[in-house]
C-alpha cells in the first residue's frame, strides 16, 4: 500500500475465537494495524511497547489490532495456538488476529514483523513502517515515529514522515 491508499475491509479470527472486522472500528478516528509475530525477536521486543501505546491512546478514539499470518509450517511458533498463548501471557488490550490465508498482509504490502499501518478516519493510509528507532532498547529511543504519527492523525495534522522503513523479521509466506 502507498500513503493515501484506502484500507481494504477485512474480517479475521481473533485469539478469543471471535471474528473481528475492520468495520468494528468504523467509529474510530484512527485505526492502527500492527503486523507482527510470536517468534521474531524484533516483535518480541515491541510487545510491551505496543501494549503501553494501546493504553496511552485507549481513550483517544484509536482502533487497534495486531495481525499474525506467518506460515506455521515455516515458523511453528506462529501457530494460532501459540498466538492464543501469547495473547493470554501479555493480556493484550487489543485483538490479536490470525491472517491464515495471508490476504490482509498481502493487501497491506507488509514486508516485516513488526510493521505498522496507520489509517485516518477515512481509512486512508497515513503512516507505515517502523514503530520507533531502537528495537533493542526502549531507553535509547530517540524518535517515536508511530506515537507521533498517531498524535498527528488524531489531531488532524499531516505527518512529517509518513514512511519509515520497518526493521524486523521477514514475513514467512506460504
Amino acid at each position: 500500500m502507498n500513503i493515501g491508499d484506502i484500507l481494504k475491509p477485512f474480517q479475521l479470527k481473533s485469539t478469543k475465537n471471535e471474528m473481528v472486522s475492520s468495520y468494528d472500528f468504523s467509529d474510530k478516528y484512527a485505526f492502527l494495524v500492527l503486523v507482527t509475530s510470536n517468534h521474531c525477536p524484533y516483535s518480541q521486543a515491541y510487545w510491551p511497547r505496543m501494549i503501553k501505546l494501546a493504553h496511552t491512546f485507549e481513550e483517544d478514539n484509536l482502533g487497534f489490532v495486531a495481525i499474525c499470518g506467518n506460515d506455521p509450517s515455516v515458523q511453528p511458533q506462529d501457530s494460532f495456538d501459540n498466538m492464543k498463548q501469547l495473547a493470554t501471557q501479555f493480556r493484550l488490550p487489543f485483538p490479536y488476529l490470525h491472517d491464515e490465508n495471508q490476504n490482509v498482509m498481502r493487501n497491506l504490502g507488509a514486508q516485516k514483523t513488526p510493521e505498522v499501518f496507520l489509517f485516518n478516519q477515512k481509512r486512508e493510509l497515513v503512516y507505515k513502517g517502523a514503530i520507533d528507532d531502537s528495537w533493542e532498547n526502549e531507553a535509547t529511543v530517540m524518535s517515536v515515529h508511530l506515537e507521533d504519527a498517531i498524535e498527528y492523525t488524531l489531531d488532524g495534522i499531516d505527518i512529517d514522515y509518513p514512511e519509515v522503513d520497518a526493521v524486523g523479521c521477514s514475513i514467512k509466506w506460504k
